[in-house]
């Protein structure tokens, strides 16, 4: 049985249908950088600046790639996202063949994450690009269950193409691409259940268990826990692992379902009920085991910072 929509769902759709006026300039990518470099001014006392000694020691500030449904209509998400005090870098549209919009430059911060966390990291507009993508969200049916609207083919391909060229220029792990209801569990459901996850797999951009890996684990699971589940501390600790901000005191309380729930809807969106099963355990295991060797590797390889970036911490936002 799907969770009931966090009551941000709606005050975020509520702010939607709120904005008025059209969105100025469709257009937003080379328009709105040429205008902020027609705005951008040099102070005449500031000394000149030589750049010519780069150092090895840097990377990105972007760490973490985060996917959002905007919820609504192509037109009212240009409104609201470039109206309002909710934004993303970019977004996405819906049309036959997508057109992507730049809201905001990558090297300024965008609102979209709100009270977030990922692998210690918290208030995650400072170091993430924010993807919106234009899509209805969940649709309540006659008989009380939710329907999710599902991505056109072309949408992914296209956020695809995007997602890699960004990831590419700012080395972003495949383990920090990532669902809005990732980094905020207890609030988010977006992108939803009915977002191809294994796409973006397949394309190389995440890593993702494979059928021996998920057999592997299943005979790992049947001799370690034979005749039950395993202890909820069990399930805290590897959602832990995986990057997931759950409490850690050893219940099955509701906090940790919703956070077994948002694991469910990006790696078994069948059912994503919250509920500890084998299956999820399972592939639980097999997550946080193909996330630590492709760690280990990159580390190895030298292609992996061995310290963690500080963050930042970002305005209050509205997304």
């Amino acid at each position: 049985m799907p969770r009931p929509a966090p009551p941000e769902l709606a005050s975020r759709r509520a702010l939607l249908s709120a904005a008025l006026g059209a969105a100025p300039g469709v257009a937003l990518g080379a328009g709105l950088s040429a205008v902020l470099a027609g705005c951008a001014t040099t102070s005449a006392e500031a000394p000149p600046v030589d750049s010519s000694h780069p150092a090895q020691g840097q990377d990105s500030r972007a760490l973490f790639l985060i996917l959002h449904y905007t919820g609504e209509s192509l037109a009212d998400s240009l409104r609201i996202l470039t109206q309002q005090a909710v934004s993303a870098h970019y977004l996405v549209g819906d049309q036959a063949q997508p057109v992507v919009y730049r809201l905001v430059d990558e090297s300024r911060r965008a609102w979209h994450a709100g009270d977030s966390a990922w692998q210690g990291h918290t208030m995650l507009n400072a170091s993430s690009i924010g993807f919106e993508i234009v899509n209805p969200g969940p649709r309540s049916q006659p008989d009380g269950s939710r329907l999710f609207a599902p991505y056109p083919p072309a949408q992914i391909n296209t956020l695809i193409g995007l997602v890699r060229d960004i990831q590419a220029r700012h080395g972003i792990r495949p383990d920090r691409i990532l669902g809005h209801s990732d980094i905020a569990p207890q609030r988010k459901l977006d992108p939803g259940p009915a977002f191809p996850w294994r796409a973006l797999a397949e394309a190389g951009l995440l890593r993702w268990p494979d059928a021996a890996q998920l057999r592997l684990h299943t005979a790992v699971l049947q001799r370690r826990f034979p005749d039950a589940l395993p202890e909820p501390a069990w399930w805290q600790d590897m959602l832990a692992q995986v990057g997931y901000s759950v409490p850690r005191h050893g219940q099955l309380d509701s906090a940790t379902r919703q956070v077994i729930a948002a694991f469910q809807m990006k790696y078994r969106p069948a059912r994503y009920d919250g509920l500890p099963d084998r299956e999820t355990a399972v592939w639980l295991q097999a997550v946080v085991t193909t996330d630590a060797a492709d760690t280990a590797a990159n580390r190895g390889a030298g292609t992996l910072p061995s310290g963690a970036t500080q963050p930042g911490e970002s305005a209050v936002c509205q997304g």
